[in-house]
């Protein structure tokens, strides 16, 4: 079983930036597709951006060319760097894990992690 926690999340001013990080136990990621989701109440799980084993990439169309995913295998950390922040970005953020490729829906992800709040104002 995969355990991932979230970091780096916070207040920060409208064009700001944050770098989200997420920390794997319990197995190596390289062998997953990682995701970063995001959330504010009442409102349904946003996919933001993906990324698979191969190091391939995806990314909603809402944050394509502010947001940068990517990952550490040695580290088995994943990253969220988010730049050019606006208010709409404002929302809890989560990563996920599931074994295997081209996972792209919050459905089809196994682990999960706790969450970090994001705050653009």
């Amino acid at each position: 079983e995969v355990q991932l926690v979230e970091s780096g999340g916070g207040s920060v001013q409208v064009g700001g930036s944050l770098r989200l990080s997420c920390v794997a136990s319990g197995d190596t990621i390289s062998r997953y597709c990682m995701g970063w989701f995001r959330q504010i109440p009442d409102k349904e799980r946003e996919g933001v951006a993906a990324i698979d084993s191969d190091g391939s990439t995806t990314y909603a169309d809402s944050v394509s060319g502010r947001f940068t995913i990517s990952k550490d295998n040695a580290k088995n950390t994943l990253y969220l760097k988010m730049h050019s922040l606006k208010p709409e970005d404002t929302a809890i953020y989560y990563c996920a894990a599931v074994y295997g490729i081209g996972a792209r829906l919050d459905t089809e992800y196994t682990y999960w992690g706790q969450g970090t709040q994001v705050t653009v104002s």
